[in-house]
């Protein structure tokens, strides 16, 4: 991760004003804000304002049938409560805005989940930075031949070094003629340059980008319980790890729910719940005779935590 001395200062002018405030505040997650979490090769994620924190869960949880009574202990028992019955409105009490760097095939990804308020770096005003992620040679992987959207075995020798050099070379060599284009350094007084806004459908994907996330806390939840599965693609994991840290931080009781009964947890099917009973009634049951298919058997095995076969 790299920041400029101007992005560096900027950020240590902002740690070094603070503001007396009556609302509530979180001392972990303070000490994070406005501090870059790297992410990836040259990406981050900062923390740049939050509103609300556990207590603001259970406020609006409980704003329906009075204060009752306010121990840490019942807070998180009633957060629990909420999150596994899936009460989502109290969760959208409390929202949390990133600034994140990141390439932009992650971008295109991340901009999927619409339930957030995104402004990006535009690239028709201001001119991209030459950076560009290239992964590191154990995530270049070849094509998943049980998946289609996931990777299979990592490349190795040759293969490795030959990809990770065409991918530094187009991206710079792209780049370079977008500064061509541009006619901004070194600039040439004889060329009148092409506007910004058409020189940069020249970029390459692994190009880096910048924008403000603002996003309330459930739809974070499902946003990392997403992004952060196993499967999900190895780039936008990276991220996820980096917000499931800042979350942690912000909001540790609602944290510690979401992982029990969500990121840790499994649903079954109807037909699963129907198999897992006929295994506890003492029946031995296979595949064939489930009435599960290969891949719901598959997973159902994964969650039980028996082979497959």
């Amino acid at each position: 991760m790299s920041l400029s001395a101007d992005q560096q200062a900027e950020i240590e002018a902002q740690r070094a004003t603070p503001a007396p405030t009556l609302r509530p505040t979180v001392a972990a997650l303070e000490a994070m804000l406005f501090r870059p979490l790297p992410a990836l090769d040259h990406g981050f994620v900062r923390v740049i304002d939050y509103m609300g924190d556990d207590a603001a869960i259970v406020q609006a949880a409980r704003v329906s049938y009075g204060r009752g009574t306010r121990r840490v202990s019942e807070d998180a028992g009633l957060i629990r409560y909420l999150m596994r019955h899936r009460h989502t409105t109290p969760f959208e009490m409390c929202a949390i805005k990133y600034h994140v760097k990141l390439p932009i095939f992650v971008a295109r990804q991340w901009i999927r989940h619409r339930t957030a308020s995104v402004n990006e770096y535009s690239a028709r005003y201001s001119i991209l930075d030459r950076e560009f992620y290239l992964p590191a040679p154990e995530h270049l992987a070849a094509q998943s031949s049980a998946n289609r959207q996931g990777r299979g075995e990592a490349l190795a020798g040759a293969e490795a070094a030959e990809v990770l050099d065409l991918l530094r070379e187009d991206a710079s060599r792209c780049h370079d003629h977008y500064a061509r284009m541009l006619n901004e350094a070194p600039r040439d007084p004889a060329r009148q340059g092409l506007a910004r806004e058409l020189a940069r459908m020249n970029l390459t994907l692994n190009t880096y980008t910048q924008w403000y996330w603002k996003i309330d806390l459930h739809n974070l939840f499902h946003f990392l319980a997403l992004r952060g599965d196993p499967h999900a693609q190895y780039e936008i994991r990276a991220y996820a790890e980096v917000l499931s840290r800042s979350v942690q931080a912000w909001v540790p009781q609602a944290w510690q729910a979401f992982r029990d009964y969500r990121l840790d947890a499994a649903v079954l099917s109807a037909q699963m719940l129907a198999v897992v009973r006929r295994m506890l009634a003492g029946e031995v049951v296979g595949q064939a005779d489930s009435g599960l298919g290969r891949r719901e058997w598959a997973e159902l095995a994964a969650a039980l935590g028996r082979p497959a076969a």
